[in-house]
């Protein structure tokens, strides 16, 4: 008699209820079920793919500080102005000193850049009208923020393929971006 007991409830396909908790998990999943770590071994793998080595010919921001930027491995100390493929540096104290002379770099190249995203230290600054004006005339487009955005911005459009220029002030005080070899730890 206990055998046939115990043969009758290998056959069943649900444990009796004996608490509620039990009963929830028979249940067929939910239209918003979402996946945990524990249903796929997957979802807990990250995948990192560097920027660098699908566009071996541009220029990107690894990480910058108060004394200047890592550009593709390179130290780079004080204001720099980034062009495609090519980094120069920029002859500037502060916002205040930018003048149209300082950004005539940017017209003057060929292929012409679209966009020059300036990064002004660590807050965003206001540029003299007439340099903003004298850009606009010759159909250049430009971003003012803060330094920490402007480098992540300048990345995002180098990885559109868009041709961009960047000038850019490194923040005072301490390193705000980790490169990229620390930040995949």
């Amino acid at each position: 008699m206990a055998t046939a007991l115990g043969f009758r409830c290998l056959f069943r396909t649900r444990p009796a209820p004996l608490c509620r908790h039990v009963d929830r998990l028979w249940r067929n999943p939910r239209r918003g079920h979402r996946l945990s770590p524990a249903d796929d071994e997957l979802y807990q793998r990250t995948r990192i793919s560097l920027l660098q080595s699908e566009f071996p010919q541009a220029v990107y921001i690894d990480s910058y500080s108060s004394r200047g930027f890592t550009i593709c491995g390179n130290r780079v100390f004080g204001p720099c102005v980034l062009l495609p493929q090519t980094v120069v540096q920029w002859n500037v104290g502060s916002h205040q000193d930018i003048t149209e002379e300082s950004f005539s770099l940017f017209w003057m190249l060929e292929p012409r850049i679209e966009i020059v995203v300036v990064g002004t230290g660590n807050k965003t600054e206001r540029l003299h009208p007439q340099v903003l004006q004298a850009m606009r005339q010759r159909g250049i487009a430009v971003e003012v923020q803060d330094t920490p955005n402007a480098c992540a911005t300048f990345n995002f459009l180098c990885h559109e393929g868009r041709v961009t220029g960047a000038a850019l002030i490194p923040p005072p005080g301490e390193t705000a971006l980790a490169s990229l070899g620390q930040a995949s730890e």
